[in-house]
């Protein structure tokens, strides 16, 4: 693995006094970035400062925690690591790797680490708090192994949406006879813009056909589009609604003309989750055959529970319909094909060579993501500059060079593959020349990176990508993080 970012210890050689002074100047350059949240700029200077004095456990704890909150979990927690090794008392590593081990879902070895603060740390109230609440997660988490059974009654099969009543007061968007019309879209876009809520009967509805719609299709979809068509792909949304609101005012509400495929990441992180969730499901029920959602790695019930859209369901439905949204996830396709040339995925490709469209057509997909294998890495891998293959950064999937990627389109007969799962600067990026393009949807994510967002809108006659980018926009004073676990909301 090419180390470059994540630098390699020395072995025991220490600095010359003027490596130390400089290594010490780009630390403090690199706070700065960080202070400011220009996260990358500030790996890059802790990384010189480690390649100058490689033995200072500050600067991997530093680097740690930037590493974090650009989801670099993985390099997170291999820094964390290393800051521990160098320093057995420096308390702050065992902060950053305890974080690490949270967003990895590895409640359990956070939980040790959190031990280790607060015996060090005995009086220090967050220490104790951020112990408590990571215990809670881990009993939570027993105690929902100890009682899952294989035949555990569906959620959708205990929902009655008769004895659901409208109230008088009820003034928003209503189906149709059970069924959602382009009217009820527009006026649920107006409802949500105005921060109200969609009665509970209309969102059970809606959740119990799209779950249906869902589990009725393959985990690969393929997709016919016409000469004459345009098809949009949208990247990660995650919960910022008004910016979903955006792309539907500069690219034209889905339609049976104007096809849309989201690929996966529609909630977590920012606050209006909800709004998002239900409005793609309600243009999915109108435009079947013209509106296409994939999983992501936030589709899942743990990334949910750590991440806010759990919380926010809970917050403005129930426990019982944040229990449902985990069934109805269950079934979201995997990957869709587009005129059998381009593949579009979540994440990325494989850790081994000739996975086939076959293959991925056949993943039993009704399940919680598995930490390793095709679902997995479809929802989690990202790609690499150099050749071959490496250990992921986020600390799941894998990380795939240019000739993996050019292998996987020859032995499938593709042209080209479009992912999302990674914030970048103007939205999209387009790499292994040419061959595997990222775009991500949610601009300023989590009000903090600075980005923009974008989308690709491709013809059927030539299926050649074209970007769109566009800024955020302004939102209700709900910040990212609102509903998500109080361990996590100090990384967004």
């Amino acid at each position: 693995m090419d180390d470059k970012g994540n630098g390699d210890l020395a072995l025991g050689v220490p600095a010359s006094p003027e490596d130390a002074a400089k290594a010490e100047l780009y630390k403090e350059e690199a706070n700065e970035y960080f202070k400011n949240q220009v996260y990358d700029k500030a790996i890059e200077l802790y990384t010189k400062a480690i390649e100058l004095n490689p033995l200072v456990a500050v600067y991997y704890g530093n680097r740690s925690i930037a590493y974090l909150r650009t989801e670099c979990f993985g390099y997170a927690l291999t820094d964390a690591s290393r800051a521990i090794g160098l320093d057995r008392n420096y308390v702050k590593g065992y902060y950053r790797r305890a974080a690490a081990y949270m967003s990895l879902g590895k409640f359990k070895l956070a939980l040790t680490d959190y031990k280790t603060v607060v015996k060090a740390r005995p009086n220090d109230k967050d220490a104790k708090d951020r112990y408590m609440e990571c215990r809670k997660i881990v009993k939570v988490s027993a105690f929902n192994k100890a009682i899952s059974v294989e035949d555990k009654k569906n959620i959708a099969d205990t929902i009655n949406l008769e004895d659901m009543t409208i109230e008088d007061e009820y003034t928003g968007p209503k189906l149709v006879d059970g069924k959602v019309t382009l009217e009820f879209m527009k006026d649920l876009l107006e409802w949500y813009r105005n921060q109200n809520k969609l009665h509970r009967k209309y969102a059970y509805k809606i959740l119990l056909d799209v779950k249906s719609w869902f589990m009725a299709q393959p985990s690969l979809v393929d997709i016919t589009i016409p000469e004459d068509k345009k098809f949009t792909i949208c990247g990660d949304i995650h919960g910022q609604f008004y910016d979903l609101l955006n792309i539907f005012k500069l690219n034209g509400l889905p339609s049976e003309t104007n096809s849309y495929l989201f690929n996966g990441d529609f909630v977590d992180r920012g606050s209006f989750s909800v709004e998002c969730i239900f409005t793609l499901f309600g243009f999915k029920l109108l435009y079947p055959n013209h509106f296409f959602m994939s999983r992501g790695n936030h589709e899942s019930a743990m990334m949910n529970q750590m991440y806010g859209f759990d919380g926010e369901v809970k917050a403005k439905y129930s426990v019982q319909m944040a229990e449902l949204f985990t069934e109805v996830y269950n079934w979201l396709p995997l990957a869709h094909c587009l005129n059998n040339k381009v593949l579009v995925m979540h994440g990325g490709l494989f850790s081994r060579d000739g996975v086939t469209l076959k293959e991925i057509r056949e993943i039993d997909r009704n399940r919680q993501p598995p930490d390793e294998g095709l679902m997995c890495e479809l929802l989690w891998s990202d790609p690499q500059p150099q050749m071959g293959r490496a250990p992921s950064k986020r600390g799941v999937g894998v990380q795939f060079g240019p000739d993996v990627t050019e292998n996987f389109l020859r032995i499938n007969s593709l042209d080209y593959i479009v992912r999302s799962h990674e914030v970048k600067n103007e939205g999209y990026e387009v790499g292994h020349d040419g061959k595997c393009i990222t775009v991500f949807s949610a601009p300023n994510y989590c009000d903090t990176m600075g980005n923009r967002g974008a989308f690709i809108t491709l013809s059927g006659s030539d299926m050649k990508p074209y970007f769109t980018s566009y800024d955020a926009m302004p939102h209700p004073n709900v910040r990212p993080m609102a509903y998500a676990n109080s361990l996590l909301k100090f990384m967004c």
